[in-house]
């Protein structure tokens, strides 16, 4: 059923699942199995009950021959017969035969191999001058790099946020992943300085946004919209509404409307009606602003656009749990293994897919989530890709353990909904403890790995960096990452230093190993200038190469600070450039120059 029976962990360690363990992590996936008869029974459930994943080429006839069938088309369409099966178009499609449910996931083979180009990664939240980055601001510095010949332009997760909780603002933490972050909308005074302010900044932006509501005259293109959403916008927005009056998270509820068809919840959407508009014109909003960005930036010459990122999980008790609560594994929580950084282990908090639940439903809430982000975007990043094959999960009784993901399954979703929105290209963020087979299955399926140049090492002890020729053809290469240090941090130990003065520990040590690694990655550039990184990474194989906006600006501290709260002012850091500003930058220009120059 998935659980594994252990792993070995960084150090080499065997780590055997413990009974207790695998219990919990069963019960989170809604089978009660605390004897091994009712395991048995729970695994008897899953071979009667759950359908067969059988994965074959769209436009072709999948290798089955069976006897009477009945094939159910992606559109609804039905089809019986006897012997071999027709062709399947691209799509996700359902067969009965033989007493047995198959799921046919009809995709091609291998996604199309990029271009070879060059983009910009920059934080959304951090573009204005003042207040909350918005999707204006995206806009601006889209069609600005797309002139200096920047081929995609990547940001953080903007999925749907907590407006009424504005000190939960990490994009890595969002209440609905098919959802916006209106918090991102234009709107209000913001607060000017180095830093966002959440707490201040997003409650005037709703309240600014609430007062154009009020004098919005109405409009013939959202009720129409309105009506095509249908019902999960519906409850999207009735979660919305509901949370205003007894806070954002469904758990602390009363029991009456812990879910959205309760009576008391469907009473509701009367009383809460005139709410629940207000929160559908915000998605409204949303999508046409970011479609707005996505058009500057390809009016401004990008060939690929917007490049969205889609968090690992989402807030086990926020808008997508509710509406949708079957499909994942509530009890549990995504986390990570113990390592020489978490001795203990971590806990995300966020609720994963639940692999079961994906089988029973032939992977439609991990199609429409991939859906949602190419909807506005020929470019994806998957966090922590790592997942599709395996899952740390962390329940609160028992020590985690990693759950058996449908790896084959989930990347044919990947690949049907990148070719059904015209051959876009998809990342796997495959950074850590890597499984063996996952960057073979990754390349197999066209999807790019992420090379980041300061863990591309011969050897790490003493530190030697590969070549720019040794990096791997199928990737995106960057320096660093959200979560790690920029090139003038790395360079400082910043990150080594901000960490000793959370923790009371002398960073000696680490920055004497930091000061080696720096002077081995020299010994590969001309000088130490980001002119010469650059030059590095526009000169590997990879096919896309991320250049970030903190290193364009010569910043010392990194966006994020993984595994701290508020100790780190993670995701608040401002660009000290606004975004129509940064295209003129003189190394933006000299960076285009050398991208060119190396036939990006």
């Amino acid at each position: 059923m998935g659980v594994l029976r252990g792993f070995y962990d960084l150090t080499g360690q065997w780590r055997e699942t413990s009974v207790e363990s695998a219990v919990a992590l069963l019960a989170a996936m809604g089978y009660s199995a605390p004897s091994v008869t009712e395991a048995q029974a729970a695994l008897d459930d899953c071979a009667d009950h759950l359908p067969q994943d059988v994965i074959c080429t769209a436009d072709t006839r999948p290798e089955l021959v069976l006897n009477h069938w009945r094939l159910t088309h992606e559109d609804g369409g039905e089809v019986e017969g006897r012997g071999q099966l027709p062709e399947l178009p691209l799509g996700i499609h359902h067969l009965r035969a033989d007493g047995r449910d198959y799921t046919l996931l009809a995709a091609p083979p291998r996604l199309s191999e990029p271009a070879r180009c060059w983009g910009l990664i920059a934080p959304l939240y951090g573009l204005s001058a003042q207040g909350i980055g918005s999707y204006a601001d995206l806009a601006t510095l889209a069609k600005g790099m797309g002139g200096q010949g920047a081929a995609f332009l990547g940001i953080n997760p903007i999925h749907a946020g907590f407006p009424t909780v504005p000190h939960l603002f990490s994009p890595y933490t969002p209440s609905h992943r098919r959802r916006l972050n209106v918090a991102h909308l234009p709107g209000g005074i913001g607060t000017p300085g180095p830093r966002v302010d959440y707490i201040r900044d997003i409650p005037a932006r709703m309240s600014a946004l609430r007062a154009e509501y009020d004098a919005f005259p109405g409009d013939p293109g959202f009720d129409g919209w309105l009506a095509a959403q249908g019902e999960s916008l519906q409850r999207f927005a009735l979660h919305q509404a509901l949370s205003a009056r007894h806070g954002a998270f469904w758990c602390d509820w009363p029991a009456t409307l812990t879910s959205p068809d309760t009576p008391a919840a469907i009473a509701a959407r009367a009383e809460l009606a005139g709410e629940m508009r207000f929160h559908a014109w915000l998605q409204w909003r949303a999508e046409h602003a970011l479609d707005a960005a996505g058009q500057a930036a390809r009016d401004g010459g990008m060939a690929y656009g917007l490049y969205l990122d889609l968090a690992v999980g989402t807030h086990p008790f926020g808008a997508e749990t509710w509406e949708d609560r079957a499909s994942f594994a509530l009890g549990a929580s995504l986390g990570a293994p113990p390592d020489a950084f978490s001795p203990e282990g971590q806990n995300w908090s966020l609720a994963p897919f639940n692999p079961l639940a994906l089988r029973a439903t032939a992977y439609a809430p991990l199609a429409e989530t991939l859906r949602r982000q190419l909807q506005f975007a020929a470019a994806l990043r998957i966090d922590h890709i790592l997942g599709f094959e395996r899952a740390f999960w962390v329940s609160d009784s028992a020590p985690g353990a990693y759950v058996r993901m449908p790896r084959d399954a989930m990347l044919a979703v990947a690949r049907i909904e990148a070719a059904r929105a015209g051959n876009a290209v998809i990342v796997g963020e495959d950074l850590g403890n890597i499984p063996d087979g996952l960057r073979g299955a990754l390349a197999q399926s066209g999807i790019l790995g992420c090379r980041v140049a300061m863990f591309e090492r011969e050897s790490w002890h003493p530190p030697a960096f590969r070549t720019a020729e040794a990096y791997d053809r199928s990737a995106i290469a960057s320096f660093s990452t959200h979560d790690l240090p920029t090139w003038r941090g790395w360079r400082q130990g910043a990150d080594i230093k901000a960490r000793a003065g959370i923790l009371g520990q002398d960073a000696s040590p680490q920055l004497t190993e930091r000061a080696e690694e720096v002077a081995a990655l020299d010994r590969l550039l001309p000088d130490a200038g980001p002119e010469a990184l650059h030059g590095f990474l526009a000169r590997t194989p990879s096919r896309l190469v991320a250049v970030q906006a903190e290193l364009m600006l010569d910043m010392t501290d990194q966006p994020n600070l993984p595994g701290t709260v508020g100790e780190y002012p993670n995701w608040q850091l401002r660009l000290p450039v606004a975004a129509g500003d940064f295209p003129a930058l003189p190394l933006v220009a000299r960076t285009a120059s050398i991208m060119r120059d190396n036939e990006r």
